[in-house]
């Protein structure tokens, strides 16, 4: 990951457009649509947990532990926004990279979403 690449939940995309309402009074068409749509992510209707920025720092953090990530940190920030809770679910993501991974792969990362979302 670069000095330049970061990763954001978003939670805190809906702040950052929040907060540049405020000083600007105005967002451009793009801007309202973003806020719209990180408002429904960051929400519980979209999966049933709310977005929460430490909550994704700290899952991030953990998936990036897990050494296939290295090489894919943005698969890492996407697992750990997505928050998946089915081996499907983490598939699905692996395989926008056409990525295979061991099962105990699959396992490490839904026993980290789901200690971080505090469902275990």
């Amino acid at each position: 990951m670069s000095d330049e690449e970061i990763f954001v939940d978003y939670a805190t995309v809906r702040e950052l457009l929040l907060d540049a309402q405020d000083r600007r009074g105005f967002l451009t068409y793009e801007q309202k649509a973003a806020l719209q749509h990180a408002e429904w992510a960051a929400s519980d209707a979209r999966n049933g947990y709310r977005t929460d920025p430490e909550v994704f720092l700290a899952t991030f953090e953990a998936l990036m532990g897990i050494e296939k990530f290295d090489k894919y940190p943005e698969l890492a920030a996407k697992l750990a926004e997505l928050m998946p809770m089915t081996e499907d679910d983490v598939r699905a993501v692996l395989a926008s990279r056409r990525i295979t991974v061991e099962n105990d792969v699959i396992t490490q990362t839904l026993d980290i979403v789901r200690q971080q979302v505090g469902v275990e």
